[in-house]
């Protein structure tokens, strides 16, 4: 199987090192606009061949599929052209900007016949994957209520870098260079990790966004600070659960830091995700009446990056695809416009 690359920027290095790893894999090209700099992404990582553009590596054509590393507004353009190349896509989060974008590439891509999948960095965690498998058991019993958090702090902390003076961060805080803020960045990560742990997708939210003064005139150089850094959502899931969702980048002392909390008519299950450590426990049959709470020991489950292979190896699409990353995308859209309209919204 033989992959491109498109886009060499910090997370390329991730998706390039995981498909490298995988028997078979050959990574056949990379593409930036940058010419220095795609040249030395793939000096870095022994690919082929390296191009300027999408369309050239197109024209070549001696490759499968693609690995979609571009920013989040290039998404939609760069996996429309793949899939008209008959490539498969396998794209970073979140899928596009806006529902109606995202949708469109669903319905392209499944017309094709083509794998599409979403790259939900947290679906690899596997204290999350068993924390789903003892929901759908029916463990927990009925679920009723749940608990979700993701939590940064690189707004208060230089653990990452400096972002008042770092591009890779300065983006992330402008509406204007593509960025929806914290609700469009991890949002989605926090949203995709609560419905899966929950098992059930989202009914109806309601969202308030914040965005803090974080600069004189909230502006830095070319960078209006305009996007949102903290939100905080009420939410009800299609099984009926009742719950809360929320993300900051003001969270001191949370470099990063996932939490959902499932609460059943019979049990609980809680997952702890950090950039260190992730860590499953439960509170099950007789510990319900002690309030006793025990760690769960996981074996690690295969990544996204190793799925999408065997995916496209097989020709059967699987999960997250594109059309569970739009079912996302509707949620955050929606979050925006209850935050504006100041009332709960249907998702479906």
């Amino acid at each position: 199987m033989r992959i491109l690359i498109l886009g060499t920027g910090g997370m390329a290095n991730t998706h390039a090192k995981h498909f490298a790893a995988i028997e078979g894999v050959t990574l056949a090209g990379g593409v930036d606009v940058d010419p220095m700099r795609v040249e030395a992404f793939c000096s870095a990582h022994n690919i082929e061949r390296g191009f300027g553009s999408l369309d050239a590596a197109l024209a070549w054509g001696q490759f499968d599929a693609v690995a979609n590393v571009t920013p989040d507004s290039v998404h939609y353009p760069t996996t429309m052209a793949a899939l008209a190349g008959g490539k498969h896509v396998f794209c970073e989060k979140p899928l596009a900007t806006d529902h109606a974008r995202a949708m469109e590439m669903t319905e392209t891509a499944e017309r094709l016949g083509l794998v599409n999948m979403v790259n939900l960095t947290y679906r690899n965690v596997a204290q999350l994957q068993k924390a789903r498998d003892i929901v759908m058991s029916g463990q927990v019993g009925t679920v009723k209520h749940f608990e979700a958090s993701y939590l940064q702090s690189w707004l208060v902390s230089k653990a990452w870098g400096d972002w008042r003076t770092e591009s890779q961060w300065l983006w992330r805080l402008s509406k204007k260079h593509g960025s929806n803020g914290v609700l469009g960045d991890i949002g989605v990560h926090i949203l995709d990790f609560a419905a899966y742990g929950a098992g059930s997708d989202f009914s109806k939210v309601f969202c308030r966004l914040e965005t803090f003064d974080k600069a004189p005139g909230n502006v830095i150089g070319e960078y209006d600070l305009d996007a949102n850094d903290s939100f905080a959502m009420t939410a009800q899931l299609e099984n009926g659960a009742l719950g809360v969702v929320h993300a900051s980048r003001w969270a001191t002392g949370h470099f990063n830091e996932l939490r959902l909390r499932v609460y059943g008519e019979l049990g609980s299950v809680e997952v702890q995700h950090r950039h260190d450590w992730s860590k499953l426990f439960t509170c099950l049959g007789a510990d319900a009446e002690t309030g006793t709470w025990t760690e769960v020991e996981v074996e690690p489950v295969p990544t996204n990056y190793q799925r999408f292979v065997d995916a496209c190896r097989t020709q059967t699409n699987l999960e997250p695809s594109f059309r569970h990353a739009t079912n996302i995308q509707k949620v955050l859209d929606l979050a925006t416009v209850t935050d504006r309209d100041r009332m709960e919204h249907k998702v479906n």
